[in-house]
């Protein structure tokens, strides 16, 4: 898995790409949080068109409702940050684009944003396709570019558990 470094997001992004590729699965990416982070890693890697269609980079609540068919009602009831977002931004990537798989992410990576119950560092993931979606919800630690680089290797490593 990734050590944290370019080199080591590279690699996780080639892994991904080996995995879906395998699988026969394209990917679309849904990232709040991550500002593209993770789509960037992904497109990073050469070949990458052949498994990667679509990165949705939705930071405002608006945005994830207009792009991704998030319902408003879900976002003022769980609030942007957190599990049931994540999974709507993830099956909604799915849903509008080419992909069969996606990731999401959606998180307060400070320095400010913090609200009661979700500190700064606090990310929610998504991933979904086969009809299925799982989610998770972490605290990294952290200036803004660490949780940020924390969360994109982490929705990568997800990715892969997720495709198993």
């Amino acid at each position: 898995m990734a050590d944290g470094t370019a080199d080591g997001t590279a690699r996780l992004a080639a892994e991904v790409g080996r995995a879906l590729q395998g699988k026969g699965l394209v990917l679309a990416t849904a990232e709040s949080c991550t500002g593209g982070g993770a789509a960037q890693a992904i497109t990073d890697i050469a070949g990458s068109s052949g498994w990667f269609d679509s990165g949705f980079v939705t930071y405002s609540n608006a945005a994830k409702s207009a792009l991704l068919g998030v319902p408003a009602e879900l976002i003022a009831a769980h609030g942007a940050v957190s599990e049931e977002v994540a999974a709507a931004m993830a099956a909604g990537a799915v849903a509008r684009s080419q992909a069969q798989v996606a990731l999401s992410t959606t998180g307060i990576a400070g320095p400010g944003g913090a609200v009661p119950g979700k500190p700064v560092g606090t990310v929610c993931f998504g991933w979904a396709g086969g009809g299925k979606v799982r989610t998770e919800r972490l605290v990294f630690s952290g200036d803004r570019r660490a949780v940020r680089e924390q969360a994109v290797v982490h929705s990568l490593q997800g990715l892969l558990r997720f495709l198993v």
